[in-house]
Protein backbone atom coordinates (compact mmCIF):
# COMPACT_ATOMS: atom_id res chain seq x y z
CA UNK A 1 0.00 0.00 0.00
CA UNK A 2 1.12 3.18 -0.99
CA UNK A 3 1.21 5.78 1.44
CA UNK A 4 0.90 9.67 1.26
CA UNK A 5 2.40 12.02 4.06
CA UNK A 6 0.36 15.34 4.69
CA UNK A 7 2.24 16.31 8.08
CA UNK A 8 0.66 19.77 8.08
CA UNK A 9 -2.63 18.79 8.40
CA UNK A 10 -1.85 17.36 11.87
CA UNK A 11 -2.45 20.91 13.16
CA UNK A 12 -5.97 20.96 12.25
CA UNK A 13 -6.41 17.08 12.89
CA UNK A 14 -5.40 17.11 16.60
CA UNK A 15 -6.88 20.64 17.23
CA UNK A 16 -8.99 20.93 20.39
CA UNK A 17 -12.47 20.70 18.19
CA UNK A 18 -13.76 23.84 20.46
CA UNK A 19 -10.68 25.73 18.79
CA UNK A 20 -11.34 24.64 15.58
CA UNK A 21 -15.08 26.72 15.83
CA UNK A 22 -12.93 29.66 16.25
CA UNK A 23 -12.01 31.95 14.58
CA UNK A 24 -8.13 32.64 15.01
CA UNK A 25 -6.95 35.69 17.22
CA UNK A 26 -5.02 36.86 14.85
CA UNK A 27 -7.46 36.97 11.75
CA UNK A 28 -8.16 40.48 12.00
CA UNK A 29 -4.91 41.56 12.41
CA UNK A 30 -4.19 39.57 9.31
CA UNK A 31 -6.85 41.57 7.21
CA UNK A 32 -4.87 44.77 8.91
CA UNK A 33 -1.67 44.13 7.96
CA UNK A 34 0.37 43.63 10.97
CA UNK A 35 1.53 40.42 10.40
CA UNK A 36 4.30 38.22 8.17
CA UNK A 37 2.40 37.66 5.19
CA UNK A 38 4.31 34.79 3.56
CA UNK A 39 4.00 32.50 7.11
CA UNK A 40 0.45 33.88 7.38
CA UNK A 41 -0.12 32.83 3.78
CA UNK A 42 -1.54 36.69 3.17
CA UNK A 43 -1.37 36.61 -0.59
CA UNK A 44 -2.87 40.66 -1.35
CA UNK A 45 -4.57 43.00 0.17
CA UNK A 46 -6.80 45.83 -0.91
CA UNK A 47 -8.56 48.72 0.64
CA UNK A 48 -11.41 46.62 1.64
CA UNK A 49 -10.65 42.80 1.18
CA UNK A 50 -7.89 40.39 1.72
CA UNK A 51 -7.01 37.23 0.09
CA UNK A 52 -5.22 34.46 2.21
CA UNK A 53 -4.15 30.71 1.41
CA UNK A 54 -6.59 28.06 2.81
CA UNK A 55 -4.03 26.40 5.35
CA UNK A 56 -6.39 23.13 5.02
CA UNK A 57 -7.23 23.58 1.31
CA UNK A 58 -9.46 20.96 -0.39
CA UNK A 59 -7.86 21.36 -3.65
CA UNK A 60 -4.25 22.86 -5.07
CA UNK A 61 -5.05 26.37 -5.47
CA UNK A 62 -7.85 26.64 -3.24
CA UNK A 63 -7.74 30.30 -1.43
CA UNK A 64 -10.26 32.21 0.92
CA UNK A 65 -11.23 36.42 0.16
CA UNK A 66 -12.81 38.12 2.83
CA UNK A 67 -13.40 41.68 3.50
CA UNK A 68 -11.45 43.54 5.65
CA UNK A 69 -13.64 43.98 7.98
CA UNK A 70 -15.11 40.98 10.33
CA UNK A 71 -18.78 40.59 9.56
CA UNK A 72 -20.58 37.50 9.92
CA UNK A 73 -23.49 38.69 6.77
CA UNK A 74 -23.73 39.54 3.63
CA UNK A 75 -25.93 42.23 4.70
CA UNK A 76 -23.34 43.46 7.55
CA UNK A 77 -20.93 44.53 4.33
CA UNK A 78 -21.77 47.80 2.47
CA UNK A 79 -22.28 48.56 -0.87
CA UNK A 80 -18.06 49.70 -1.54
CA UNK A 81 -17.08 46.30 0.60
CA UNK A 82 -19.38 44.08 -1.64
CA UNK A 83 -17.97 45.68 -4.93
CA UNK A 84 -14.42 45.40 -3.53
CA UNK A 85 -14.93 41.50 -2.72
CA UNK A 86 -16.24 40.81 -5.44
CA UNK A 87 -13.74 42.50 -7.70
CA UNK A 88 -11.19 40.60 -5.45
CA UNK A 89 -12.77 37.63 -6.56
CA UNK A 90 -12.75 38.40 -9.93
CA UNK A 91 -9.18 39.36 -10.09
CA UNK A 92 -8.09 36.04 -8.07
CA UNK A 93 -10.24 33.61 -10.46
CA UNK A 94 -8.33 36.02 -13.15
CA UNK A 95 -4.94 34.98 -11.94
CA UNK A 96 -5.61 31.39 -11.04
CA UNK A 97 -6.84 30.75 -14.15
CA UNK A 98 -3.57 32.21 -15.73
CA UNK A 99 -1.67 30.21 -13.49
CA UNK A 100 -2.77 27.13 -13.43
CA UNK A 101 -5.14 26.62 -16.26
CA UNK A 102 -8.02 24.72 -13.95
CA UNK A 103 -10.66 23.81 -16.17
CA UNK A 104 -13.09 25.27 -13.50
CA UNK A 105 -13.58 26.56 -10.53
CA UNK A 106 -15.88 26.16 -7.23
CA UNK A 107 -16.84 29.78 -5.26
CA UNK A 108 -18.46 29.13 -1.83
CA UNK A 109 -19.51 31.11 0.92
CA UNK A 110 -20.38 29.65 4.03
CA UNK A 111 -22.69 31.57 6.06
CA UNK A 112 -23.07 30.24 9.50
CA UNK A 113 -22.02 27.02 11.67
CA UNK A 114 -24.75 24.97 10.85
CA UNK A 115 -24.36 25.77 6.56
CA UNK A 116 -20.46 24.56 7.10
CA UNK A 117 -18.44 28.38 8.21
CA UNK A 118 -15.36 27.59 9.91
CA UNK A 119 -15.25 31.18 11.22
CA UNK A 120 -18.86 32.42 11.44
CA UNK A 121 -17.96 35.95 12.50
CA UNK A 122 -16.13 36.61 9.94
CA UNK A 123 -17.79 35.81 6.18
CA UNK A 124 -15.31 34.55 3.04
CA UNK A 125 -15.57 33.08 -0.23
CA UNK A 126 -13.73 29.48 -0.97
CA UNK A 127 -12.08 29.64 -4.50
CA UNK A 128 -10.85 26.50 -5.62
CA UNK A 129 -10.02 25.83 -8.93
CA UNK A 130 -11.02 22.28 -10.23
CA UNK A 131 -9.75 19.74 -12.77
CA UNK A 132 -11.55 17.86 -15.19
CA UNK A 133 -10.91 14.16 -13.39
CA UNK A 134 -9.86 15.92 -10.39
CA UNK A 135 -12.06 13.75 -8.08
CA UNK A 136 -10.38 10.44 -8.75
CA UNK A 137 -10.39 6.84 -6.38
CA UNK A 138 -8.13 8.88 -3.78
CA UNK A 139 -10.88 10.94 -2.67
CA UNK A 140 -13.42 8.25 -3.14
CA UNK A 141 -12.22 5.27 -1.87
CA UNK A 142 -9.28 6.45 0.42
CA UNK A 143 -11.17 9.83 1.87
CA UNK A 144 -7.99 11.57 1.19
CA UNK A 145 -7.25 14.91 -1.49
CA UNK A 146 -3.82 15.07 -3.49
CA UNK A 147 -2.09 18.68 -3.03
CA UNK A 148 0.03 18.46 -5.77
CA UNK A 149 1.76 22.17 -4.45
CA UNK A 150 3.17 23.44 -1.22
CA UNK A 151 1.00 26.38 0.05
CA UNK A 152 4.80 28.34 -0.06
CA UNK A 153 5.35 27.75 -3.41
CA UNK A 154 1.67 28.64 -4.29
CA UNK A 155 2.23 32.24 -2.38
CA UNK A 156 4.94 33.01 -3.88
CA UNK A 157 3.29 32.20 -7.93
CA UNK A 158 0.12 34.11 -6.40
CA UNK A 159 2.40 37.67 -4.99
CA UNK A 160 4.75 37.02 -7.98
CA UNK A 161 1.68 37.53 -10.03
CA UNK A 162 0.09 40.41 -8.52
CA UNK A 163 3.38 42.39 -8.53
CA UNK A 164 3.93 41.82 -4.71
CA UNK A 165 7.34 41.49 -2.47
CA UNK A 166 8.32 38.04 -1.90
CA UNK A 167 10.39 38.01 0.56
Amino acid sequence: MDRLWAPWRLEYVAADPETKKQAPENFIVYADGACADRENLVVLRTDLSIVILNRFPYNNGHVLVAPRRAAPNLEDLDDAELLDVQKTLTAVVSALRTLMRPDGFNIGLNLGRAAGAGLPQHLHWHVVPRWSGDVNYMTVTGDARVIVQSLDALWLMLREHFGLPTS
